[in-house]
């Protein structure tokens, strides 16, 4: 006589449900990112932001490997640097990835050329307004070109140009930055640019967030500082360290003391070395008036403070004096992980957010 199959427990059934549930979640999370994902070749729409001396062959390859888009800052390297590093990162990795070059560098075109013989497939053109001969020049190459719009009217423009994705990067991000917030620009920007991707960035440190965006018409997000203090990433230890001490509030913008002499907002940690620059922009400023530089050399003078000093931090572990660049996401760098354990997390907490406001309009 056939024995009765035993019911299934309680917990039995919610553990069902609840990998049912996650699973449905995953797939929406997938839904939502996959115009990015495609546009990228990977299978997680999160880029690694491109940062100077951090953004190397181990970050970048290890990015990619963990199923992301890691992306080669290239810099100030000159074409035989930049070539050495593309071919050392694809010893590393199968998976695509980009390279961010910087539109002022004044051999941009050759630049273009290295990634092209190398067969990139994205390129990254930062910095400024790209010329016009430099995404024509990527795209009859086979690469596409993504861009930076700080504003729905040149976003539109760039467009027109013919970029083919774009990334939009609030304040809150480390290094360059503009003066506007990325919910301001996501609200500006993503309800009305449809032709192309869109990546959102700055002040992104979790999974929840990016699901957030990607709601609003995001295709993907850039993270920078959360990889900047991974385990993969070269930077000295004492700058991990400085970046699992700090809070959002201590990653600021440099300040400008005089508008005749224009400072470039820089995010990063406050330290020693901030306080120095205060105060050497007021000598310069008592030298000028005293009339020892001309407004010429006053300006090169400020702007040359900070000459070796992103390298100084990153590379020597310089974080008294050096400048150690970090978004506001920094206070929510907890320790130093793994670049595939980071990218697990925010996938873990994507989903988890979709599953929440599923049982939401369940109940």
């Amino acid at each position: 006589m056939t024995q009765p199959e035993p019911a299934m427990s309680a917990n039995t059934v919610e553990a069902a449900d609840d990998a049912q549930r996650r699973a449905v979640a995953r797939a929406e999370l997938d839904r939502l990112w996959s115009r990015g994902a495609r546009f990228l070749g990977v299978d997680y729409a999160i880029l690694g932001g491109a940062m100077s001396w951090v953004s190397e062959r181990n970050l970048v390859s290890a990015i990619s490997n963990a199923g992301g888009f890691g992306v080669i800052a290239c810099g100030a390297m000159n074409p035989a640097q930049l070539e050495a590093e593309i071919a050392a990162t694809q010893a590393l990795t199968t998976k695509p990835f980009g390279v961010n070059l910087i539109t002022m560098h004044p051999q941009l075109d050759e630049l273009v050329q290295v990634c092209l013989r190398a067969k990139v497939g994205h390129i990254v053109l930062a910095g400024g307004i790209p010329p016009g001969a430099a995404i024509r020049a990527a795209k009859d190459g086979g690469a596409q070109v993504i861009a930076f719009s700080p504003a729905l009217v040149l976003a539109k423009r760039l467009i027109r140009m013919g970029v083919d994705a774009l990334v939009i990067e609030g304040a809150e991000a480390g290094g360059h930055v503009g003066p506007v917030s990325l919910t301001v620009l996501a609200q500006e920007i993503l309800p009305h640019i449809s032709d192309v991707p869109v990546f959102v960035a700055g002040g992104i440190a979790r999974g929840d967030a990016i699901v957030g965006f990607l709601e609003q018409g995001a295709s993907g997000a850039q993270l920078g500082t959360r990889f900047a203090a991974s385990s993969e990433s070269i930077a000295h230890e004492r700058f991990k360290a400085a970046f699992i001490r700090a809070s959002a509030r201590d990653a600021m913008t440099t300040v400008q003391l005089d508008p005749r002499f224009p400072v470039i907002p820089v995010r990063g940690l406050v330290n020693e070395g901030t306080q120095r620059f205060l105060d050497h922009q007021a000598e310069t400023l008592r030298r000028f008036q005293a009339g020892e530089f001309n407004k010429e050399e006053a300006q090169l003078e400020i702007e040359h403070f900070w000459a070796g000093a992103l390298r100084r931090a990153v590379v020597d572990g310089d974080v008294e004096t050096g400048s150690v660049m970090a978004g506001q996401s920094v206070g929510m760098v907890r320790s130093v992980q793994p670049v595939a354990e980071i990218i697990a997390d925010l996938i873990d907490q994507a989903v988890t957010s979709l599953m929440r406001r599923s049982s939401g309009r369940e109940h």
